[in-house]
């Protein structure tokens, strides 16, 4: 909260309301709320702006005489917060640039007249009054020390603000510096349910695609285990078949293993016959030797 001087040397030396109404009726009324709420919406993201609505300003210490209350006014470079009263001095001597005032019947030309000049020669910028009831737009824009009055307003845009008017045959409209055009509390309230509404098809639609990407990933993940256990199962009858392919190589092996021993059997038996018929041989010849010698082998 922004914190000025003493509030009880405020309220004894510059009053805070001079026990008038903010607004003659409810139309001015309704102006001066749309408008200071739309500045605010325009600033909201920015500290150094400070936005009124018929908030005494003081421009002299000392003075509390010399005051003004504009309908709206917008001080830039001045912190956000609570004041009872504006009073310069407590703000670096800065005074509001831009004020609006809101027109009613009870509105007197020496009343306005005197406002101007108040603005005039206290450093206001930017002055718009506007009468809604009539429809009527004037705006000034200070050169030196004077406000010089603008001399086609239906399409400008606030040098300070970047506030849009665009001012029509039936009404006038105001915009922000990014489109968005200043609404009432009731339009505000509209926009709200069409952008909850919005929002909310948007969630459904969110929802409904959420989904059905959960669904295509469950499938998809269900495809992936289903190829996984494909592919295990291939691995294990890869692995099955290498290891039959192993047993059949040994099964070979002892078999050429036992033709091998089989072959060698065969070999000695022929190599043992082999002798045994030289053995028979010999003895048949040392026989017929022994025969011929008139000795009867038999006899042996």
């Amino acid at each position: 909260m922004y914190s000025g001087a003493p509030k009880e040397k405020l309220y004894l030396i510059y009053p805070e309301t001079d026990g008038e109404p903010m607004a003659e009726n409810t139309l001015q009324f309704e102006w001066i709320v749309l408008i200071k709420l739309g500045l605010e919406a325009c600033f909201n993201s920015r500290n150094d702006v400070f936005v009124a609505g018929d908030l005494f300003w003081y421009p002299k210490e000392g003075r509390p005489d010399i005051r003004q209350a504009p309908d709206v006014l917008a001080a830039i470079g001045r912190p956000k917060g609570h004041r009872g009263s504006y009073l310069q001095w407590l703000e670096d001597n800065i005074p509001p640039q831009v004020v609006f005032e809101i027109l009613s019947p009870g509105n007197r030309r020496g009343e306005m007249a005197k406002k101007f000049e108040f603005y005039q020669r206290y450093g206001v910028e930017e002055y718009y009054i506007y009468d809604p009831e009539k429809n009527i737009l004037k705006g000034y824009l200070r050169q030196g020390k004077a406000l010089a009055a603008i001399p086609d307003i239906r399409q400008w845009i606030s040098p300070l603000l970047g506030v849009r008017f665009e001012w029509k045959a039936d009404t006038l409209k105001l915009f922000q510096p990014d489109g968005e055009p200043f609404l009432s509390y009731l339009e505000l309230l509209e926009f709200n349910k069409e952008a909850i509404l919005k929002l909310n098809q948007q969630r459904e639609l969110l929802y409904e695609e959420i989904k059905k990407t959960q669904k295509a990933q469950a499938e998809a993940l269900k495809e992936k285990q289903k190829a996984q256990r494909a592919k295990q199962r291939a691995e294990q009858e890869k692995q099955r078949a290498k290891q039959e392919k192993q047993r059949a190589e040994q099964e070979k092996q002892r078999a050429e293993q036992e033709k091998q021993r089989a072959e060698q059997e065969k070999q000695r038996a022929e190599e043992e016959k082999q002798r045994a018929e030289e053995a028979e041989q010999r003895a048949r010849q040392m026989a017929e030797k022994l025969r011929q010698m008139g000795i009867d082998p038999e006899g042996f």
